[in-house]
């Protein structure tokens, strides 16, 4: 081979592993959170079964009166504050933000009390409201598992606090532009994980579970308490929907590709 025959190829080679490496540099920079097991990717969208859950999970279900939750995983309220103060909030229920504006009439908006709980008055909300919420993994018998949360925001401020597990949280904030994601983990290793996390009104968080760490010996799960101050109404509520994901992401297909199993599917 001639010499610049050679010269030629070796530069050829040289800069196609050079483009491969910036390329795999990229992909990688450019990952939001490491993404979970594809068991909990894939895991089907459908109101958790807490039969199917190991025992010991199952013994935490029952002893705490925990319900499937329309969020992925169980729950329960402990606690609403009786004191009841005037709502910060619009007097009309919270939209997506593909569709932000309210109900179409906005201020003719007309309230249908039979769509609340009993009592709910628009114009109130109790001081704070506490809840246990619970997201499962498949457990050491491999069965059953409600392993992710699914994007939503709240109007009120939210104070989480772990009681057991290990999981990853992703909040968007979709009150900033561009919108900003945040990726943490929450676990007993308090050097490097939460044990106690806020996310403010306005922001959307999913959440999945974590794998166990070896030498660990638990269920997979993970068990928290939310505070939502002012108290949670469903008034107040509203899951991400795809078409708001792409606005958000502002049509990053890649970042849209890392979020899109932590929206909730339309009914």
């Amino acid at each position: 081979m001639h010499s610049s025959s050679l010269l030629a190829t070796t530069l050829t080679l040289t800069l196609t592993s050079t483009m491969a490496a910036s390329s795999n540099s990229t992909i990688k920079d450019n990952l939001l959170f490491p993404p979970p097991p594809p068991s909990v990717i894939s895991a089907p969208q459908v109101l958790p079964n807490a039969s199917i859950e190991p025992p010991s999970t199952q013994s935490i279900i029952n002893s705490l009166s925990l319900t499937a939750f329309v969020e992925g995983g169980y729950m329960a309220e402990t606690d609403r504050n009786p004191l009841e103060i005037p709502s910060p909030f619009p007097l009309y229920p919270a939209t997506t933000f593909s569709d932000p504006n309210p109900a179409e009439d906005g201020p003719n908006y007309t309230f249908d009390p039979d769509s609340y709980r009993p009592g709910f008055d628009p114009k109130k909300r109790n001081a704070s409201t506490t809840i246990y919420y619970l997201l499962t993994g498949a457990g050491k018998e491999g069965s059953g598992g409600s392993p992710k949360g699914y994007l939503h925001r709240n109007r009120g401020r939210i104070i989480h606090t772990l009681h057991r597990g290990r999981g990853r949280y992703v909040v968007l904030h979709a009150d900033e532009t561009p919108c900003r994601v945040e990726s943490f983990v929450v676990g007993k290793n308090v050097e490097k994980e939460k044990v106690q996390w806020v996310v403010d009104g306005g922001k959307y968080k999913g959440t999945f579970v974590l794998p166990l760490e070896d030498g660990e010996d638990d269920d997979e799960m993970v068990f928290i308490s939310e505070t939502t101050v002012p108290g949670w109404e469903v008034f107040d509520h509203d899951f991400l929907d795809r078409k708001g994901l792409e606005m958000l992401m502002e049509g990053d297909e890649e970042k849209i590709r890392q979020l899109e199993w932590l929206v909730k599917q339309e009914e």
